[in-house]
């Protein structure tokens, strides 16, 4: 597992770089956050910039996850973008790289993404709602070079995280 960077690390605020998503080192990349995704109890979703890299690839996976109503599974997008958002809700988000807070965040509630596949750069698009609509714009904010926190409406809506033992 590679360590997460967390907050106020400058690759978290900057905007990630277009990617050839063909290259052997972003498959590599697509791998390692998959692996790190997996090894962290109660992870959705990781972007590059979260593991130190400026790289526009992220992956997702709710599969399981009691907030989830639509699921694709694990993937993984390169240089993705929503060309596509409605159903505005707010809901509460949490984050490695913010590991001491949580908050209620605005986010489209179905959305259209487009993206490249990792490895044979295959042009897909991803039609989803609900949990894993807000996971992946969580990662592809995180691709932007922005947290949750720069989406909140004020402190009112920041929470310290709550811990289950």
């Amino acid at each position: 597992m590679i360590t997460v960077v967390t907050a106020p690390a400058a690759v978290l605020s900057t905007v990630a770089e277009e990617v050839d998503p063909t290259g052997p080192e972003i498959v590599r990349l697509a791998a390692d956050l998959v692996e790190t995704m997996r090894a962290a109890p109660g992870c959705v979703g990781l972007a590059a910039p979260q593991i130190g890299v400026s790289a526009q690839v992220f992956c997702v996976d709710v599969t399981g996850h009691p907030k989830a109503v639509t699921t694709h599974g694990a993937f993984v997008l390169c240089n993705a973008k929503i060309v596509e958002a409605s159903r505005w809700r707010p809901g509460r988000e949490g984050c490695m790289s913010v590991p001491d807070l949580t908050g209620d965040v605005k986010r489209a509630g179905r959305i259209v993404v487009e993206g490249l596949r990792p490895g044979t750069g295959e042009a897909i698009t991803l039609v989803t709602d609900a949990f894993e609509a807000r996971a992946v714009q969580h990662e592809i904010d995180h691709c932007a070079g922005r947290l949750f926190l720069d989406r909140v409406a004020g402190a009112h809506a920041i929470f310290p995280r709550k811990v289950y033992l």
